[in-house]
């Protein structure tokens, strides 16, 4: 029955550079702001397919985690360049100090991560062709590609 994941919500600090943030960074569409209260919609691709909530709070902030699918070839040759370019610090899933993306065995998917102004983790994601391989854990895509 279920067919995905339409929306996400997160917490933020400003409302205004959140909005600022999401509609230029990856280039989200701004697809409502609630006047009466402090909110905003984004909607992810073509068509409505997602959407993102912003909501403001000022105090007592929780980040969140979510990803955004992204091509494999885009991932592994323009991520970490595309990241940097809009001051964005991209890192792995091992926080080890490389910005190179990572792969999850088990699904398999490739990924890299970065942070927004309030510190949400965000993900760049590409599900890998293939059989998952969890007795490799998480490795450099390098590696994945070797042992495949």
């Amino acid at each position: 029955m279920i067919k995905g994941l339409y929306e996400t919500h997160i917490q933020v600090s400003d409302l205004e550079k959140a909005i600022g943030f999401y509609t230029e960074f990856p280039g989200l569409e701004l697809a409502h702001r609630d006047e009466t209260r402090p909110v905003a919609f984004l909607w992810i691709g073509k068509n409505k397919a997602f959407m993102l909530g912003l909501w403001e709070q000022k105090e007592n902030l929780q980040t969140r985690h979510f990803a955004f699918t992204v091509d494999q070839e885009d991932l592994l040759n323009f991520s970490a360049g595309f990241l940097k370019s809009k001051n964005l610090k991209p890192y792995n899933f091992l926080k080890d100090g490389s910005e190179e993306p990572m792969v999850f065995a088990w699904m398999p998917s490739l990924a890299v991560y970065f942070n927004d102004p309030d510190g949400n983790q965000l993900e760049f994601i590409s599900i890998l062709e293939g059989e998952g391989r969890p007795e490799l854990g998480v490795v450099s895509y390098e590696e994945w590609v070797a042992k495949s």
